[in-house]
């Protein structure tokens, strides 16, 4: 099992065209671990925004009585790619991975594979 900060170094290290990861809770909106974003780019601004994703995606579902379980939310911008994976169990109940790719040096379903795999071994 992996820890927090070991998880998001392999995010970014692992997957290509990965540029920031961050670790969110999205009942509050706080990022409970972040790395990398850029001074045109605030990450813990980006968590907390993508929250708002997640709980509306997540009251829709409700409402249309979709039984389901989101794996994972895309963002497409038109250099990047933003991946939203709610994490599964009883400790990550409540929590998601955000990941940014830069879509040209990106392969999204490799990106999605390794964040799967990661996800599989973090320790919350």
């Amino acid at each position: 099992m992996a820890n927090l900060e070991t998880s998001l170094k392999e995010c970014l290290s692992s997957i290509d065209g990965a540029t920031a990861a961050a670790l969110v809770d999205y009942t509050s909106g706080m990022a409970l671990g972040t790395l990398g974003g850029s001074k045109n780019f605030n990450l813990e601004v980006a968590a907390a925004g993508n929250t708002d994703v997640v709980r509306s995606k997540l009251r829709t579902m409700e409402h249309l009585g979709l039984k389901e379980e989101i794996e994972d939310i895309l963002i497409t911008l038109n250099t990047q790619y933003h991946l939203i994976r709610l994490l599964k169990g009883r400790s990550g109940n409540g929590l998601f991975l955000y990941l940014v790719l830069e879509s040209s040096r990106a392969n999204l379903a490799m990106a999605r594979h390794q964040l799967r795999r990661i996800e599989a071994e973090l320790d919350v």
